[in-house]
């Protein structure tokens, strides 16, 4: 089959395209607003974008009745700062709890019975079970345009300023331990998956080093950069 997104021409009973760029990781979204409310939502329009230094994006459309931002976009606008938050199998219950429509002052952590706890850098906090967590400033955004009248989706891109793993979450050799932990991701529809089998692929081809480095994730720090280029 064939069809164009403008037309919507599929002629399925749902929109397949959601089922098609996947699987998405879910980004477990942190913040709080300029009265210091917390918010917590989950966005499968998520994802990492490099890594030295690391950044992170997550997008979301527009409240259609109100005609506003996404409480997590705009706190993460207005602050300047959010706490991406790993997402489990263990946590799945509430991660869709976390996901409920309800009013921008209400705490949806509170809701799902979570303990938030501090970060270090940031004022937004983090989920105390959650394996992992991003602190992240903010970045940039952008808009772009939808179909939908009085639709937009908002692209809130944040820098990665520190990094927690809990020590459970590693191999004895200090990998993250995915098979443990099992990640959340999106498909499409109502439907997710988690990671239950991994493999490796040993990367071949000429220019072999430098395709290592990559893959593995390398990173010099801007410390050890400004330190080498004299600054």
């Amino acid at each position: 089959m064939f069809y164009e997104p403008d037309k919507n021409d599929h002629g399925l009973p749902f929109n397949p395209y959601k089922s098609i760029v996947i699987p998405r990781p879910v980004g477990w979204i942190s913040t709080v607003n300029l009265a210091g409310e917390v918010n917590l939502a989950p966005y499968s329009q998520f994802n990492n974008l490099g890594y030295d230094p690391p950044y992170v994006m997550f997008s979301a459309g527009t409240f259609l009745e109100k005609g506003r931002r996404k409480d997590s976009v705009r706190n993460a606008t207005d602050t300047g700062e959010f706490v991406v938050n790993m997402a489990t199998y263990e946590l799945r219950e509430e991660v869709n709890t976390t996901a409920s429509m309800v009013d921008a002052h209400v705490d949806e952590s509170a809701l799902a019975g979570l303990e938030m706890v501090p970060s270090r850098l940031v004022r937004a906090p983090r989920v105390a079970r959650s394996p992992i967590q991003l602190e992240c400033r903010f970045h940039g955004s952008l808009v772009l345009p939808s179909n939908t009248r009085g639709d937009a989706v908002h692209v809130v891109i944040g820098r990665v300023i520190g990094v927690h793993i809990r020590d459970d979450a590693l191999t004895a050799d200090g990998r993250i331990d995915v098979l443990k932990i099992k990640p959340l991701a999106r498909l499409g529809y109502f439907d997710y998956t988690t990671i239950e089998s991994t493999f490796t692929l040993a990367p071949a081809g000429p220019h072999i080093e430098a395709f290592q480095k990559g893959l593995g994730g390398s990173a010099r720090g801007k410390v050890a950069s400004d330190h080498q280029s004299g600054g």
